[in-house]
């Protein structure tokens, strides 16, 4: 793959973690730099990872994978909108939104939005791309991604206050639905 391959794959795998990380960054109380790159950080690595482990299954669990892929990415962000949407409509007024999201969380959201880089990775080790190279090219741009989402999340959430978090689990759930309209929406 050429240089320009290798940019255009890895904005096209950032952009719904970044969509994602606006979301959880309205659902915090004015997240500061060090809560983004650190929500980058955790994407941008499970981002690099996904399409190193698709491409070492290669062909051979490609079909596998790419049969439930949006449905574990459906699931996965539609269990955590929802969370956050009750979040949002608990009655307990008096807590403060978070200062940071749990690792886990971080962690769950960013293997959901990452599921399609593995079989991404699957069809590269056909290709005999470099893996190293892209799954590289990959994670640098969703951290890149991922942290400028969170502080623009943040605009957001100022804005927005407290029910900032109802709108990124809103967000999250339809991030869920689009993957899996895109892969069962559409008849062959």
């Amino acid at each position: 793959m050429n240089f320009a391959a290798t940019a255009a794959l890895s904005l096209a795998m950032s952009t719904d973690a970044f969509a994602a990380a606006v979301g959880k960054g309205a659902a915090l109380h004015k997240p500061q730099w060090r809560e983004a790159l650190r929500t980058g950080l955790i994407f941008g690595v499970i981002e690099a990872i996904t399409p190193v482990i698709g491409w070492a299954l290669g062909s051979v669990a490609a079909p596998y994978v790419e049969a439930w892929d949006h449905w574990i990415a459906f699931s996965l962000l539609g269990i955590i909108g929802l969370l956050m949407i009750r979040n949002a409509l608990s009655d307990d007024e008096d807590e403060a939104p978070a200062q940071s999201h749990s690792f886990w969380v971080l962690a769950a959201t960013g293997l959901a939005t990452s599921i399609d880089a593995m079989v991404v990775g699957a069809g590269l080790a056909l290709l005999g791309a470099n893996i190293v190279v892209t799954a590289a090219a990959i994670g640098f741009s969703t951290f890149v991604m991922v942290t400028l989402g969170v502080m623009l999340g943040r605009v957001l959430g100022t804005v927005a206050g407290r029910r900032a978090e109802l709108v990124g689990g809103l967000v999250l759930i339809v991030i869920g639905c689009v993957i899996l309209y895109e892969h069962i929406g559409h008849p062959a």
